[in-house]
């Protein structure tokens, strides 16, 4: 195969943040992508969901999703829109929880763009478009291929793909690319998708295959190690940040991702439950997205871990799964211990944030993050310890316990990368760290000296190419500007910046002692505002 032959690998997301999962690949013959997922995080990031494309969607021959979280699958909507017309392989499970997950993606951006437009117009500013629209996300549920786990499935012409369980999600991916060598041995590439990790509740332990010559792996945890918990140790610490919710007398709030998370969660309550470890109280799911993806994994329960728990917690007395949204704001008008699980996560968007406006400046409110919080999320600005933060253009005082319970990730933390990595040497070329802020890789590549040569180890950068051979990889220029600049991804941003100067303006005003203390505040203001023209 001549040089000019060789596919060229480039990354168009999750490149030193966690979001944003999109990799093409690039031969004379065909154009593919691994995943197109939305970006999260900081304004600057999230922006870059309503730019253009650093392809052209119509030019794109297939699309391979490792799973439908919509940080890997949030744009398929947005790409079909703009022409794409291919087949887009997945697992049977991945495809059944994209078809509620994005037509919910397309709903909370229609609802958020609604409530935006009308702030825009009393403000006399311009009015936005949702990326997509619900039809748009309904249109690209056609275009989806079911493929099997440990089967060979034909993408393009000298380009197959199989699928292996990454023990991450409810028909979660990691898969092995295999193109045809033009006369020499096939090249073989596996992406890792998102890893999970052990004592995982619903999944079984990932696999992958070995002996491969470039491995593309996520980072997210290469940093940490999590203990070594087992399921029954998780549940009894669980059960004591509930008891302490009971004993405040207060709300536990539970900012969850809607598929699989809020499962776990539901089993590991109900047993709680069950046992007498945690008094019986009402259990709010209130997402209809976690109501509809908890009906998908009934359907699959005979083929997930503890199937059948989870069947019997999906139907317990305590469980409500709230519809409407005068159902939502009714559940706050409670006083007492009850527990509400409720999306997004990372608390940038659903109905969470409704809950924590209503109860993050209560003394005896808990408010317990079951995962990780990217860089800019509010959930991340919680976590650091933020005294008062705005929530839809309110300012809201943080008086709740606010707690991090990490032991539901559904990533492997870098021990158990290390190991997954290891197991599939050789690796004959390069390494390639993604999905990972800058500290999950740089502790992951630390890890691996000794066992990989630092050499062959590249955390590339958003929007880097590098030409795949088989005797190494190298880096090529890329033919347009850079979207966002590196040290610009995965880290805060003038937004946030802009949200806390206003918060402590506003206490520097509030706390003055008298009317002359404020008006001080404000003229010092003034000043340094007018002096930007001097």
């Amino acid at each position: 195969m001549d040089h000019d032959q060789h596919p060229v690998l480039r990354f168009h997301g999750a490149t030193y943040c966690v979001t944003g999962s999109c990799y093409e690949i690039e031969t004379p013959h065909w154009r593919i992508l691994i995943d197109c997922g939305l970006f999260q995080g900081s304004k600057s990031e999230r922006e870059l969901n309503y730019g253009a494309f650093p392809f052209p969607p119509d030019a794109i021959d297939a699309v391979i999703l490792t799973h439908a979280h919509i940080d890997h699958s949030g744009l398929l909507p947005k790409l079909v829109k703009q022409g794409f017309r291919g087949p887009i392989y997945a697992t049977t499970a991945t495809i059944d929880l994209c078809s509620v997950m994005l037509p919910d993606a397309a709903h909370i951006q229609e609802t958020e763009v609604d409530q935006l437009n009308r702030r825009n117009a009393q403000r006399g500013r311009p009015l936005v478009e949702p990326i997509y629209r619900k039809e748009d996300a309904v249109a690209c549920m056609p275009l989806f291929r079911v493929a099997q786990y440990g089967d060979w499935t034909t993408v393009a012409e000298g380009l197959r793909v199989r699928f292996w369980n990454a023990g991450h999600l409810l028909g979660s991916s990691s898969f092995e690319l295999e193109i045809d060598g033009g006369g020499r041995s096939p090249m073989r590439i596996v992406f890792s998708g998102d890893i999970g990790p052990g004592h995982k509740l619903l999944q079984t332990d990932p696999q992958g295959p070995s002996g491969v010559d470039y491995l593309v792996c996520e980072a997210t945890y290469g940093d940490r190690d999590r203990p070594d918990v087992s399921p029954d140790r998780r549940r009894t610490m669980l059960g004591e940040i509930v008891r302490g919710a009971v004993r405040a007398n207060g709300p536990l709030i539970i900012p969850s991702f809607a598929v699989e998370r809020t499962q776990e969660l539901l089993v590991d309550l109900h047993l709680l439950m069950q046992t007498g470890e945690i008094p019986r109280a009402p259990i709010f799911v209130d997402s209809p997205l976690a109501t509809r993806a908890s009906a998908i994994f009934q359907r699959h329960a005979d083929k997930i871990e503890n199937g059948d728990v989870l069947r019997q917690a999906l139907i317990s007395a305590e469980l409500r799964f709230t519809d409407t949204v005068e159902q939502s704001k009714a559940i706050n008008r409670l006083t007492g211990f009850f527990v509400v699980i409720a999306a997004s996560g990372m608390c940038d968007a659903g109905r969470i944030r409704h809950h924590l406006k209503a109860n993050l400046w209560r003394k005896n409110a808990t408010v317990m993050m079951a995962g990780y919080q990217v860089q800019g999320s509010l959930g991340r600005i919680l976590l650091d310890g933020a005294r008062r933060v705005r929530i839809q253009g309110e300012e809201i005082e943080v008086r709740a316990n606010v707690t991090l319970f990490d032991l539901y990730s559904g990533h492997a933390d870098a021990a158990e990368l290390l190991d997954w990595i290891m197991a599939r040497g050789p690796i004959g070329q390069s390494l390639f760290l993604t999905h990972g802020e800058e500290e999950g890789l740089a502790g992951l590549a630390e890890r691996l000296k000794g066992s990989f040569p630092a050499s062959r180890i590249i955390k590339p950068q958003l929007d880097d190419a590098f030409r795949l051979g088989p005797g190494g990889c190298v880096p090529i220029e890329i033919n347009h500007a850079r979207r966002l600049k590196p040290e610009s991804v995965g880290r805060l941003d003038w937004h946030n910046d802009l949200s806390k100067l206003l918060l402590d303006v506003s206490e520097a005003v509030n706390s003055a002692a008298d009317e002359r203390g404020r008006a001080k505040i404000i003229r010092q203001i003034q000043r340094a505002l007018a002096a930007r023209g001097d």
